[in-house]
């Protein structure tokens, strides 16, 4: 079930909403001022946020930068419900990061076709993220393992080497220290990479193989 906020300062437009959009299944939380609703916001996470413009105080379009301008809520839609007509009051919600935009009084079906093609927006969104977030730990895995390899080989055929040696009636302590020190510099190598993992931001990638991509750590992150 899809939530719902709706802040207004006026109790009868906050009444008439909540029972238009319960009769159509939504979870409907209501606030009577801007700053009690931003807390709400935050708190409720709700889906969509039905924001008045005209309130005391905080007025809607503070409300409307404020959410917009804080991580945990800057991906909720909000739709303003303004009884301005004028385009230049419709121009100033829009610019402050309004999704929408509807005039008082209501109308039911445009009310309801503004919410619906927010909400259908908003899970595209939140799909698109996850398949980043996908993409980006299927690079980062590839990467690892492209980068890590050859010096994780290195490290198994010196062991290996080491273990020859010293089942020999006689040891060579020379032979034994180059295959160590062939496992220092793998180990260098390695943290190397993780060092490189470490430091980047904002990953860039580049091809690999079959449409798969890799973390690109020389890159600037």
């Amino acid at each position: 079930m899809k939530k719902i906020l709706v802040i207004d300062d006026h109790p009868d437009s906050v009444f008439l909403l909540q029972d238009r959009l319960q009769r159509e299944g939504f979870e409907v939380i209501t606030a009577y001022d801007g700053q009690s609703g931003l807390e709400k916001a935050i708190n409720e996470q709700p889906d969509l946020v039905l924001l008045d413009v005209m309130m005391p105080g905080l007025n809607g379009m503070d409300v409307c930068r404020t959410l917009v301008n804080t991580p945990v809520t800057k991906d909720i839609p909000v739709i303003l419900v303004t009884a301005k007509t004028e385009a230049e009051g419709t121009k100033e919600g829009l610019q402050a990061g309004a999704f929408d935009y509807i005039r008082k009084p209501v109308n039911k079906i445009e009310l309801l076709a503004r919410i619906h093609s927010a909400l259908k927006l908003r899970d595209t969104q939140k799909l698109l993220l996850e398949l980043e977030k996908i993409n980006t730990f299927t690079a980062t895995v590839v990467t690892a393992n492209h980068e890590i390899k050859q010096p994780l080989t290195l490290i198994n055929l010196s062991a290996a080497a080491i273990k020859r040696e010293v089942s020999k009636k006689e040891i060579s302590p020379e032979a034994i220290l180059k295959k160590v020190e062939f496992i220092e510099g793998a180990i260098r190598e390695i943290n190397n990479v993780l060092e490189k993992f470490k430091s980047i931001k904002s990953p860039n990638f580049s091809p690999y193989v079959n449409n798969i991509k890799m973390v690109d750590l020389e890159g600037k992150g």
